[in-house]
């Protein structure tokens, strides 16, 4: 396949010819980002009433003389920013991380990268892959879960989908960025062993898979700044992992020094230009910066872009853009991700011949479940509302909305319907990227940030679902937010649960068609849901230092024998799968598990086959099990299919810190296949290494 690391390495005689041609001012120009502030105003003052960032393709470099394109940045992880309303706006990564569903997050990034060359452009900012030390984070949507496993593959399909389609793939942010509120000052740290076993895994996993630029982010990790980490960006990165594509800023603020940062591996400063440009000429002829350090930068770049190059290929289709296909991947990806957490006497899906008056509470039933509006927010031609896609999917019924505030008028209503939905959780201003009133000012206004007070929901929706539950016994919540949402304080007040996180454009004809049976539900949950938020690690949101434990997550409480409430990877459905004859071996390439899943209902549907392996045996504190394999099946009724799933032996290794290596243990592992991470969801085996 074209765009991958062997091929873009055909290109370094071209791009070394190019290079010695070069000026020492024309290689510092490539490092350097093109967009002025005053060129962002005069296009925001175009259309006032839709402010934002990113409307065209951000330019940085380009050296039109030597045939060298330009850099052309198009953000974000749900789709393309740069639109006034004409991109396809698919769930936010974490839905599509509950999918579990490798080959579809390709299909969406070959259509990502179809409508960034529409908008001209041939870089994409967006395959966001950090983990979420505690689920707070408040950018936390814009990745895939909690789990590195889950993180890399995912992530590693949505790089090979993008560039596929010839554009250039930027995992971000690169590294230890989980903190929203404090991620311009935040000092992160933790032992060796956490950063080679737990935070650095899933972006190798992507680099392996061909990624061609990586972001740096803002936060300091072991006391330097992410954009000037040369242990990072140099050690790491290019060298221990043998990385050849090049290194971007985080925007504006991704770079604070000239000299440490061009030292420390950055290698093109975004968007605009303040350290590099004149002042990195300056540190470079006066030897502070050495002209091998610029030739380093400016080869990657030129190399990478050669390998891109899109000016010829005709790919330029505004056709493309929120095209009949790429809407339908939206909607399979809702399908597919929203996750059916509770479920009591079988309450769902609504029978449609007993449901004929259905009432839909909180104002989230109105709005559109996009996601944050941040860097990552994506303007698409419509959205369908919770309240739109109930209608759809119930076009016979009578569908009443009330927002919920009202909560004697809201228990009037409810005992009068057949059918109650509540849509309750989160919008883009409890949750997001976080941008002051201040720095908002004339952009779009203050937003996000980290959820600092709880994980639960609001105190008004808690009240709404205790109030108004027991009224009605065929009562759904649908819970729309970007991460772990507390359920235990109200959970038995309702019969349906569901988690829709942020379902995009679409999400809201998904929804209407799981309530209603149309598509049985097989999204898994991506995160841990505990019965108690200190059960997690816990993260002071404004710190100037933070210190990442070993453990988070599923691990943390697998460690500490805490049941969870609801286990990672778990997920109902409409039907019942079976989990059989479990085989388990290993070779030379790593651990396999087999069994038959059988499905033992009545429905069509499909299951998230999940392979765990165990460290019990370990001479060192590991996990419990961690994943290390899955994949989606789907089955008729009755129908049997025999999946064998290997877990390759990287993904077993750990840290040693005194040889600085990662290295096998030769020790009984347990290995578990079956359906989420508990034992009563497992069927368990041993295979000695």
């Amino acid at each position: 396949m074209k765009y991958t690391k062997d091929y873009r390495l055909g290109f370094t005689g071209k791009a070394q010819h190019i290079l010695d041609q070069l000026t020492l001012e024309e290689k510092v120009h490539l490092m350097s980002g093109r967009m002025s502030l005053e060129q962002e105003m005069r296009n925001q003052q175009e259309d006032p009433d839709n402010l934002h960032y990113n409307y065209v393709p951000y330019p940085a470099g380009g050296i039109e003389r030597l045939g060298v394109p330009e850099l052309r940045f198009c953000d974000g992880p749900r789709g393309v920013v740069c639109s006034r309303g004409k991109s396809t706006c698919f769930p936010v990564p974490m839905l599509r991380g509950a999918s579990f569903d490798v080959e579809l997050e390709e299909k969406i990034g070959r259509a990502i990268a179809s409508e960034i060359l529409a908008y001209g452009g041939n870089y994409f900012g967006g395959v966001c892959i950090n983990l979420p030390y505690n689920p707070g984070w408040g950018r936390s949507q814009e990745t895939y879960g909690e789990e590195s496993f889950l993180l890399g593959k995912m992530g590693a399909a949505l790089v090979r989908g993008v560039q596929s389609g010839g554009v250039i793939a930027c995992i971000k942010h690169y590294a230890f960025n989980q903190m929203e509120n404090a991620r311009f000052k935040v000092n992160v740290t933790c032992d060796k062993r956490t950063e080679r076993e737990v935070y650095l895994p899933h972006f190798k996993d992507c680099i392996d898979a061909g990624a061609a630029s990586v972001m740096s982010s803002y936060n300091k990790y072991q006391g330097a700044y992410c954009g000037h980490n040369a242990y990072l960006l140099n050690d790491v990165l290019k060298g221990e992992w043998g990385f050849d594509g090049f290194v971007i800023s985080d925007f504006y603020w991704g770079v604070k020094d000239t000299v440490e940062a061009a030292n420390g591996g950055q290698n093109i400063e975004m968007a605009h230009t303040r350290f590099f440009g004149e002042k990195l000429l300056d540190a470079a002829k006066s030897g502070l910066v050495s002209e091998n350090t610029i030739n380093d930068a400016a080869l990657r770049i030129i190399r990478t872009l050669l390998a891109f190059d899109n000016t010829k290929t005709g790919n330029a289709d505004p056709s493309v853009l929120a095209c009949p296909e790429h809407i339908d991947l939206a909607l399979q990806s809702a399908r597919k991700g929203i996750t059916l957490l509770q479920n009591k006497n079988h309450v769902l899906p609504f029978e449609r011949d007993k449901i004929q008056r259905i009432l839909v509470l909180g104002e989230l039933g109105r709005l559109e479940p996009i996601g944050d509006h941040g860097s990552s927010w994506v303007r698409p031609p419509y959205v369908i509302s919770p309240m739109q896609g109930i209608r759809m999917a119930a076009p016979y019924a009578e569908v009443t909305f009330d927002d919920g505030k009202d909560l004697e008028r809201a228990k009037a209503l409810a005992e009068r319907a057949d059918a109650v939905v509540m849509v309750l959780g989160y919008d883009h201003n409890d949750e997001g990227e976080f941008v002051s009133a201040e720095a908002a000012e004339g952009y779009t206004g203050s937003m996000g940030g980290d959820r600092r007070r709880s994980l639960g929901l609001h105190k008004p929706d808690i009240a709404l679902i205790q109030a108004l539950g027991p009224c009605n016994a065929k009562t759904a919540v649908v819970l729309i937010g970007g991460n772990t949402i507390m359920i235990s304080e109200w959970k038995d007040e309702v019969s349906a649960i569901l988690m829709a996180y942020y379902p995009g454009m679409e999400g809201g004809r998904a929804l209407g068609e799981i309530l209603f049976g149309a598509i049985n539900p097989s999204g898994k949950l991506p995160f841990v849901l505990p019965e108690n938020e200190r059960d997690l690690p816990q993260v002071d949101w404004d710190a100037d230092e933070q210190f990442y434990d070993y453990y988070h997550g599923y691990t943390r409480l697998d460690n500490a024998g805490i049941q969870p409430l609801l286990p990672f990877g778990f997920g109902l459905s409409y039907t019942r799968f079976a989990f059989s004859d479990a085989e388990f071996g290993g070779d030379d390439e790593g651990i396999t598990a087999t069994c038959t899943v059988t499905n033992s209902g009545e429905r069509e549907g499909a299951e998230v086959v999940q392979m765990y392996v165990g460290f019990k045996n370990s001479a060192l504190d590991r996990p419990v099990r961690v994943l290390g394999a899955f994949d989606r099946v789907s089955l008729k009724p009755g129908e049997s299919h025999r999946i064998t799933l290997q877990c390759p032996l990287e993904k077993l290794r750990y840290f040693d810190e005194k040889s600085g290596t990662m290295k096998l243990e030769h020790i009984p592992h347990e290995v578990f296949i079956g359906n989420a991470c508990s034992d009563a969801h497992l069927l368990a085996g041993s295979v000695d290494l």
